[in-house]
């Protein structure tokens, strides 16, 4: 599944250890950076001492893919088990298609955690977002375990979206990880980027409401 041949023009760094590209742990891969966003910033000086790690993929000189997860404990998402590592967030720029780079971040982010049982992430269908779609997912070799349908509660209030938790074993027997899915109706608060992002502006407790 994830044994093939990746382009040697391209190489990973894990910009938690090296600051020449620092201003990617404040921002996504396009768009202006994102600092000044206190509460990124204090995600950041929580979960890097916990085993964060965000990499970067560089392409012929260019930036073009991304990568973040971390232990259970300090994910984005209210996902818990035991040595499970949750992926954050992947994605690669759409003119970076065909090279299998998101299956070369994965890997990279399997090989670096050795002593994990697994690993787990969301995935979405029916969502506006081109991000996070369920059969993106699945190409790396996530397979869902449970699913919530939901509707946000200022955009296209209207449509309903599933919510996936997502699961890859790495140890024989390695029990599956659970998800509050009531927390997760918060939304995300730590990426503005991120599909589920709940604003700093929308002050009620809960950005998505449950079907």
């Amino acid at each position: 599944m994830l044994h093939m041949q990746f382009s040697s023009k391209a190489r990973i760094v894990d910009i938690t250890e090296s600051s020449k590209y620092e201003i990617y742990l404040h921002r996504c891969l396009t768009g202006p950076p994102s600092k000044r966003y206190k509460k990124r910033t204090s995600y950041l000086e929580r979960a890097i001492p916990k085993g964060f790690h965000k990499k970067i993929l560089i392409f012929e000189g260019n930036v073009i893919g991304t990568i973040e997860y971390s232990p259970s404990e300090v994910s984005y998402y209210p996902i818990v088990g035991d040595g499970v590592i949750v992926m954050n967030c992947i994605w690669v720029l759409r003119k970076a298609k065909g090279h299998d780079f998101g299956r070369m971040l994965v890997k990279d982010m399997i090989e670096s955690e050795r002593e994990a049982n697994g690993f787990a992430t969301i995935a979405l269908t029916e969502h506006w977002s081109p991000w996070f779609r369920k059969e993106q997912m699945e190409k790396p070799g996530f397979k869902a375990l449970e699913s919530i349908s939901v509707t946000h509660k200022t955009k296209h209030r209207d449509s309903a979206f599933n919510i996936y938790l997502m699961w890859m074993p790495i140890t024989k027997g390695a029990q599956q990880p659970s998800w509050n899915q009531q927390k997760l109706l918060e939304g995300i608060t730590t990426c503005i980027a991120h599909p589920l992002y709940h604003p700093q502006s929308y002050t009620p407790k809960q950005i998505f409401e449950k079907q």
